[in-house]
């Protein structure tokens, strides 16, 4: 092997160019030696490659031309500044340390440039993805080649249709006030994600009729129940709410029926107690229907307060007290709804109905107002919403109907407070259910 040492090679005047060998040759750079270049490359490239650094990011930073790492996000979200004033053909690739994008997202800020001709910055959220960024020019800006495809490096969201549509931030609501389909077509690629938020509400019974001069018994809520993953979605909820995987309803795709309990009729003559409300249904989630009210008669089961999600208060009366009605009925943990009140005897004051929050109470005079056992307020829809109040019993009167889809007991009547009767009960309020996801 021959050997020319030289301490620089230059082209021949007027030439301008050197040529090192010729088509076909190859030139072998030994171990330990460093080839430095401080002018224009051309026609060398990175060949999509970049050098990786192996020491871990856990913070954000600014990356580097020809360099590629791996981030950490389990302490949290982590922001990758890309180059400023980048050259096309410049090279970056960030790849996901230990699975942690989907909680945790790794995002790349654009510093100025386009990311695939948009003016905005990229996520990364899928656990394990990897994508390398090249610059092409000012229109594109970067591009993003995946690892495999777009669905390894950005979520898809759940998609779906029925009810009443509203956003809040980042999150979508289905509230449905009459029987619907919820029609699933996508669902989430982070599986936390498809564990959906919801509020059930059945609808209340109807209050109890004022017969036999005797006060009748407001209707019991409809039964309340409601549920969230807080890791995804901690919206405020209601004291009742079941956190995952406590109730966890999660969505694959389909359609889902929807039941919208009805309110249950106020009672209108005697020997009838107000009506029971109506169930109301989401997947496997069931609220019990709302008791309905006693009325004021000589039998006492028609006095009674009637069983449900919560109970209805039971009428006065002449005639020994009968029980308020049992609330949580059929039972479930959280509890969807409590007792009614018991009428009293002599005079004959109604008790009011139980609601989500409290039992209902019995007060001791046929003239007196008696609220019923309160609701329960959730911020599901972005805005506080009380839902499934106990049914009042009124100082003298028709008992007046609850509004529609709230879940709440409508009124017992009175013959007191110098408004002769016999007076007809309150209907009760229909339900709702309110569906809420991550949809971008």
């Amino acid at each position: 092997m021959s050997e020319v040492k030289v301490n620089k090679i230059s082209p021949r005047t007027a030439c301008g160019t050197t040529t090192l060998g010729d088509s076909g040759d190859s030139f072998v750079i030994p171990a330990g030696a460093t080839i430095t270049n401080n002018g224009t490359q051309t026609g060398f490239g990175r060949t999509g490659t970049v050098d990786w650094q192996t020491t871990k990011k856990t913070s954000d930073f600014t990356a580097v031309n020809g360099e590629g790492y791996f981030v950490d996000t389990g302490g949290g979200a982590v922001t990758v500044t890309l180059p400023a004033s980048p050259s096309a053909g410049n090279i970056v690739y960030i790849k996901d340390y230990d699975a942690n994008f989907a909680t945790a997202n790794c995002i790349i800020a654009r510093n100025g440039s386009n990311i695939r001709g948009s003016a905005s910055n990229f996520t990364l959220t899928v656990n394990n993805s990897g994508a390398a960024l090249i610059y092409v020019d000012a229109t594109e800006g970067w591009q993003i080649f995946a690892d495999g495809s777009n669905d390894d490096i950005t979520e898809n969201f759940i998609t779906a249709t029925g009810g009443t549509i509203t956003t809040c931030g980042n999150f979508k609501i289905h509230t449905f006030t009459s029987p619907g389909t919820f029609c699933v077509s996508t669902i989430s690629t982070t599986s936390a994600e498809n564990t959906v938020g919801y509020t059930v509400v059945a609808g209340g019974g109807g209050g109890g009729y004022s017969g036999d001069g005797h006060q009748g018994g407001g209707g019991g809520a409809g039964g309340f129940r409601e549920g969230r993953n807080a890791s995804i979605d901690n919206f405020t909820a209601s004291p009742l709410v079941a956190n995952a995987p406590t109730n966890a309803v999660i969505l694959t795709v389909q359609g889902y029926p929807i039941t919208v309990g009805g309110g249950g009729a106020g009672s209108s003559a005697q020997p009838t107690k107000g009506g029971d409300g109506n169930n109301s249904v989401f997947s496997t989630i069931t609220s019990a229907l709302g008791g309905g009210g006693g009325t004021g008669s000589n039998s006492s089961s028609v006095r009674a307060g009637g069983d449900g999600g919560s109970g209805a208060g039971s009428a006065g009366s002449g005639l020994p007290v009968s029980p308020g009605g049992a609330g949580n009925t059929p039972p479930v943990a959280p509890p969807q709804g409590n007792p009614g009140g018991a009428g009293s005897q002599n005079p004959g004051q109604g008790g009011s109905g139980g609601g989500a929050g409290g039992a209902g109470a019995t007060s001791p005079s046929n003239t007196v107002t008696q609220a019923g056992g309160p609701g329960v307020a959730t911020s599901i829809t972005g805005s506080p919403l009380t839902k499934s109040v106990g049914g009042s019993t009124v100082g003298g009167g028709p008992g007046p109907a609850a509004a529609a889809n709230t879940g709440s007991g409508g009124s017992g009547a009175s013959s007191g407070g110098g408004a002769s009767g016999p007076h007809n009960g309150g209907n009760g309020g229909s339900g709702v259910v309110i569906i809420r996801y991550k949809f971008q």
